[in-house]
Parts: C-alpha cells; sequence; structure tokens
C-alpha cells in the first residue's frame, strides 16, 4: 500500500503548480498557501525504466513536476530566476541521438571533421551548453555560401533588361555620386589607349540613357518584344558595355568604400519588395545558365567621349548544398547562424533566405549594406546614415554593433573567402574556428594568411583555420583543400 502524506507548499516554489492548477497563473505570485498531498509512485517509462516518483495530488487531479522525470526520459529542466523563464532541453546523451551532424558531401575530410568537433564542443551535445548564452556563427555570403558574386549578377541583370526606376537626372546623380573625377587606371583605358574617366563615360551614359528612357524604361506598357527591339539598338549596346565597365572600372581604381556602395545606387527609385522581385529572377536564371566569362564592348557607331571600352565579365550562379547544410546543422544544434556581406541586405535575404534555396536564413539574421530611403519606401542614391559599410573593416563594425551588443560576445565560428573577411575572421577573440573558402587567391589579398595556416595544420583537431577547396569549372565543392580554378584543369593550393 503507497503511503500518503498532507504537505503545505509556498506557490512561489512550485513554478509547475502554477501553471497547472486552474485559477493560477503567473500574475498570481504573491505567496499563497495551498494544501496538496504528495503519493509515492512507481513511474514506468517505455514499458522498461521503472523509477520512484512523488506527484502531487490537489483537487482529484496528479500533477507531476517536469524535473521528477525529464532527465530519465533524455531532457534537463533549468529555471532562470531572473527572466522567470523554463529552459527544456536535450542531456548530451539524448542529443546525440537526435541532433544531426554534418553530411559528408564534398567537403575535404579534414575540414569536415574539424567542423563537426566545432559544432559537437559548442552545441547542444555538449553538457556545457547554455541556452542563455547561445553561441553563434557568421558567415560571409558571396562566393562563400554561394559560388559566384549574386550582387554582380543582378547589376548586370539590370542593365540587359533595363530594370530602373530613375529619371534621367535621377540616374545621372546616381552614376556620379561619390566618384572622383580622375582617371581611372591605365588598365581600363579605352580601345585607342586614352584613359577615361567619370566626365567623359557620364556624359555618355547620360546621352543613352535618356534616349532609352524615352523609349522603353518609361513605357507603361512593356512587354518581350519591345525589350528584343530596344536590346537591338547602338544605343543599348553602348549603354550596356560603359555601364558594365564602369563598375569594373571604379573598383579597379578607388577604394572599397566607394565602389561597393555605388552599384546599390541603382536601386534608386526601387522599393524593397521591387528590389528583391528582380534579385529572385535574376537568382534563378543564372542558377541555369552555363558558367562562363563573355565580353561586352561598347558600340563602335557611336563612341561618345569615352571612346569604346571593353569588359569581360562572369556569368552564372551555383548555390552550395554543403554550405546550407552546415548552417541548417549549425541551427539544429542551437547555435544561431548569421550572414554578413558586403552585399545590399535586401538582395541578399532574397538568396540566403527563400526556402527554395536551402539555407534558411531569417531574414532578421541577415547583415549587409544598407540604403536611405524616401518617405515612400523608395530607395536613395545615399548610404545609410550612421551605418558602417559592411566590408572590411566594417564587417567587424556592424557585428560589434548588431550581434556583441545583443549577445554580449563575439562569434564561435566565421567563414570567408577574401580580403574583405579577413577582418571579421580575426577581430574577436571568442572565434573558435575560421573557414576559408579557397579562391588561390593573390598573396596581396589577407586572406590568404588564414589560407596558409589552414595548409599548415591540415589534421590538426584543434586547428583555428580550415581550408575547403572547389573545381571553379563547375562551381562545386570538391573533397580536398586545394582549388581547381575556372579553365584550368590542375588543383592549387596556393597562388604561385
Amino acid at each position: 500500500m503507497n503511503m500518503k502524506k498532507k504537505m503545505i507548499v509556498m506557490a512561489v516554489f512550485l513554478v509547475i503548480i502554477a501553471m497547472l492548477v486552474p485559477g493560477l497563473s503567473f500574475a498570481d505570485i504573491t505567496p499563497k498557501v495551498i494544501q496538496v498531498t504528495l503519493q509515492d509512485m512507481q513511474l514506468v517509462i517505455n514499458g522498461q525504466k521503472s523509477i520512484r516518483i512523488s506527484p502531487f495530488l490537489y483537487e482529484g487531479r496528479t500533477y507531476l513536476p517536469v524535473r521528477y522525470f525529464s532527465e530519465n526520459m533524455g531532457y534537463k529542466v533549468n529555471w532562470d530566476q531572473d527572466t522567470s523563464t523554463i529552459f527544456v532541453t536535450s542531456t548530451a546523451e539524448e542529443a546525440s541521438k537526435a541532433v544531426p551532424s554534418l553530411d559528408a558531401g564534398k567537403w575535404a575530410p579534414a575540414t569536415l571533421k574539424r567542423l563537426q568537433k566545432m559544432i559537437d564542443e559548442n552545441g547542444i551535445k555538449s553538457s556545457n551548453y547554455d541556452p542563455m548564452k547561445k553561441p553563434y556563427a557568421v558567415f560571409d555570403w558571396d562566393q562563400t555560401c554561394i559560388f559566384n558574386d549574386t550582387q554582380e549578377e543582378l547589376f548586370r541583370y539590370q542593365i540587359k533588361n533595363l530594370l530602373f526606376k530613375m529619371t534621367p537626372s535621377e540616374f545621372a546623380a546616381a552614376i556620379r555620386h561619390d566618384i572622383p573625377g580622375d582617371d581611372f587606371s591605365p588598365e581600363y583605358n579605352n580601345s585607342e589607349g586614352q584613359p577615361v574617366n567619370i566626365e567623359k563615360i557620364g556624359a555618355d551614359l547620360d546621352e543613352r540613357y535618356k534616349f532609352l528612357y524615352d523609349n522603353y524604361i518609361s513605357l507603361k506598357d512593356k512587354d518581350a518584344n519591345k525589350l528584343k527591339e530596344i536590346q537591338a539598338t547602338e544605343e543599348f549596346k553602348d549603354f550596356q558595355g560603359k555601364l558594365a565597365y564602369l563598375y569594373e572600372a571604379i573598383g579597379g581604381t578607388f577604394s572599397a568604400n566607394v565602389s561597393y556602395p555605388w552599384v546599390l545606387y541603382l536601386f534608386t527609385g526601387m522599393t524593397t519588395e521591387e528590389a528583391q522581385a528582380i534579385t529572385e529572377e535574376s537568382n534563378d536564371i543564372a542558377l541555369g545558365e552555363k558558367l562562363e566569362y563573355y565580353t561586352l564592348t561598347s558600340s563602335s557607331r557611336l563612341p561618345g567621349k569615352a571612346g569604346i571600352v571593353t569588359g569581360e565579365y562572369k556569368r552564372g550562379l551555383r548555390i552550395a548544398p554543403e554550405m546550407s547544410n552546415l548552417m541548417n546543422v549549425l541551427r539544429a544544434n542551437g547555435i544561431d547562424v548569421y550572414v554578413c556581406s558586403a552585399s545590399l541586405e535586401d538582395v541578399v535575404k532574397v538568396f540566403a533566405g527563400h526556402p527554395k534555396y536551402g539555407y534558411n536564413v531569417p531574414p532578421e539574421n541577415v547583415i549587409g549594406m544598407r540604403l536611405e530611403k524616401d518617405l515612400d519606401g523608395r530607395y536613395k542614391n545615399e548610404y545609410k546614415k550612421d551605418y558602417p559599410q559592411t566590408q572590411q573593416e566594417g564587417k567587424t563594425v556592424a557585428i560589434k554593433q548588431i550581434l556583441v551588443s545583443k549577445y554580449g560576445y563575439g562569434p564561435i565560428f566565421i567563414a570567408g573567402d577574401s580580403q574583405g573577411d579577413y577582418n571579421m575572421a580575426t577581430d574577436f577573440e571568442e572565434t573558435q574556428l575560421v573557414l576559408v573558402i579557397n579562391r588561390v587567391r593573390k598573396l596581396s589579398d589577407k586572406i590568404t594568411l588564414l589560407a596558409q595556416k589552414a595548409v599548415d595544420s591540415i589534421g590538426d583537431p584543434d586547428t583555428k583555420c580550415v581550408l575547403q577547396g572547389r573545381n571553379e569549372n563547375y562551381g562545386m565543392f570538391i573533397p580536398q583543400e586545394s582549388t581547381i580554378r575556372f579553365g584550368k584543369t590542375e588543383a592549387e593550393f596556393m597562388r604561385k
């Protein structure tokens, strides 16, 4: 026969009863005296494990506090007094059964092993995991989580399809915004070897845009046939060749502080929804295109003040399933995932967050470049005031402002591919591991310092840097640290 005992219990100590007893709520936190009965019982779990428990009997009902049986079922319960929050988490043993590990995919074996170790030591499988102090990871986007650059692909898609919302005067202001009047670097001289600058090419683009605006961009009724007709004109050819060239010339001549925001000013007049709609269109087309380089040359019949200019550009995007799997596994292991990109924040949100692409990053977890907006919510050709440019040192500044201020500490993991990611990869003492996507960069790119560290420590179970190779001819990972550059057949660790 079970023995029953009468007890007087203060409700303030019985949070579980406060949740279950009818008429008693968290609003009733003032001390109350209720009479309950404790009854010794046997609890059988899954027909096998039997434990002795003492549930509460109150007004004909039995209440079983979670702590009495949770750990026997693979869970632990914690109570945070400051926030009045109950945390129910898996025990390390149970978590190891239910929480996913990384797919082998085409990871370099040593890189995969080190990534998994980092996840196991910091995620919910670890006995040291604290849901009140969740670890987090930060990824670069272009050329890291995907192959090639979504912002640059969208830029040329905009040009090809004349997807602009600017008047001619607004366009003229946008392409000149913060661009110095100096000649571009000699490598960007025109076909006759003459230097080009923003004054010369700006005058040509003004004229071409005015023609395209009057004959297509400003029209209310547009269709594929009208676009095809306008694309056949010399004005369009000159516009496409010179605007695409201008971005490369600015980037190759001036600092990233000038070139990175410049390409964003071509969204002037668009709403976020409009920009994201054309981003999705551009992504979907580029994902199906052949990976290749192609050339655009301005019109020989309309040389204008700048003359004839030529540029070579990349075509095509690819999803990296190993990176989407890494993001999803991190989240499943209780490690928050963020993206910090030098592309427009609203553009990256499409690729990182849309379910069809598989990365599943919440929009609020994407940090990127931002523009000011007018009262109607349309982008202006003005960078966001008092907000850092999220490239190079600016990535560290943004992470500190947005994430360190939220968590109180830095990221445990960083993934990147170029000099633009070097600062965020090295500026936080909490960072345990850096993943470098191997693009076989020139030695002048600081990311090679981390790539070399990764090469020197391949197989070290506690290395702070790991390297992952790709075959750029296909835009896919290969199971090794070295990369096969586009147009080549031999893999390389470092640029010779």
